[in-house]
């Protein structure tokens, strides 16, 4: 059952200054929010399967806590939690805020029941996750904006990190004075990172593809982000008509500047073409046993606290 929303960030505040991280976790597990240890100071977590091992159990959490300190708070994100959060990064020249300010305006991020200051300069805003519908993570890398969902972590308040010989808590920043609202994280990512549109070209009566637009939209995917970049693009190809080896021609050399492996590329474009030109024999087997990947053709598609909290 997924924790109720509004009690997990009841639970955030309550804790945001406990000068001890291990009474911190404690507190957290004992309310039921799942924790589990990341490194001290930093983000990697320190059990086996991370966001998988995240427990309420407050004898597991204490014995976690007793062999290491000052390890940082890490809570799974999505239904697990109960909570989503829209992570908002400055990183070197990326700086997010700026796309938040622009999906505020927008209105796609009104509901924010909690955000919190992180130690880089960013923020993280926190949203009641979905009852009943998988709302999975993303990067929008260019953008500076992630959102973690089904599938991720954050590191919660009060953790730290040492930035620049300090230590910089993570710390709450603005609580929203009305009941906290959900986000529609669909929306959100092509708002802040649309996908090409597909080219038509009626002219000869053929039908095809800009792909070179499509190559650049795969060379700009963030880590975590790449292949599922490819898979789209390549999906794209396969149904305008693209030959595979054409395909692999133009989306090859980009996906290997965003850092894919040759055998990566191939491996994902052929999966891309079987998806969208499946063959007779093998579509009803693999969609009877799940294990047919499908091309994703989700059509592309308002003040929030964060806002006077500066971003």
């Amino acid at each position: 059952m997924m924790p109720d929303p509004a009690d997990v960030l009841a639970a955030l505040i309550r804790v945001d200054r406990t000068p001890v991280l291990a009474v911190a976790a404690r507190s957290l597990a004992a309310e039921g929010v799942p924790v589990f240890p990341c490194e001290p100071d930093g983000k990697r977590p320190l059990t086996r399967r991370g966001f998988l091992d995240a427990s309420y159990d407050v004898a597991q959490v204490a014995a976690w806590w007793s062999r290491t300190p000052g390890a940082n708070i890490g809570i799974p994100t999505g239904a697990p939690s109960g909570v989503v959060v829209v992570d908002v990064d400055i990183h070197g020249p990326v700086d997010g805020r700026a796309a938040w300010g622009r999906a505020s305006d927008a209105g796609l991020v009104d509901g924010a029941g909690l955000m919190v200051r992180t130690p880089t300069g960013g923020a993280h805003a926190y949203f009641p996750a979905t009852p009943g519908a998988e709302q999975r993570s993303w990067q929008a890398a260019r953008a500076g904006v992630d959102f973690r969902g089904d599938g991720g972590y954050i590191i919660a308040p009060p953790s730290r990190r040492m930035i620049d010989g300090n230590v910089t808590l993570y710390r709450i920043a603005d609580i929203a004075a009305h009941p906290a609202g959900p986000v529609n994280a669909v929306r959100l990512r092509e708002f802040l990172d649309p996908r090409p549109a597909p080219t038509v070209r009626t002219g000869t009566g053929a039908i095809s593809v800009d792909a070179e637009r499509l190559a650049a939209w795969v060379a700009g995917r963030g880590e975590g982000e790449r292949n599922h970049g490819l898979f789209w693009a390549a999906c794209s190809l396969a149904e305008n008509g693209t030959a595979p080896a054409d395909a692999l021609d133009a989306l090859g050399p980009a996906a290997a500047q965003s850092g894919l492996s040759e055998r990566e590329i191939t491996t994902t474009v052929r999966s891309a073409y079987r998806a969208a030109q499946p063959s007779p024999e093998t579509t009803p087997a693999a969609r009877a046993s799940g294990t047919d990947r499908r091309c994703d053709r989700a059509a592309p598609s308002p003040t929030t606290p964060i806002r006077r909290a500066g971003l």
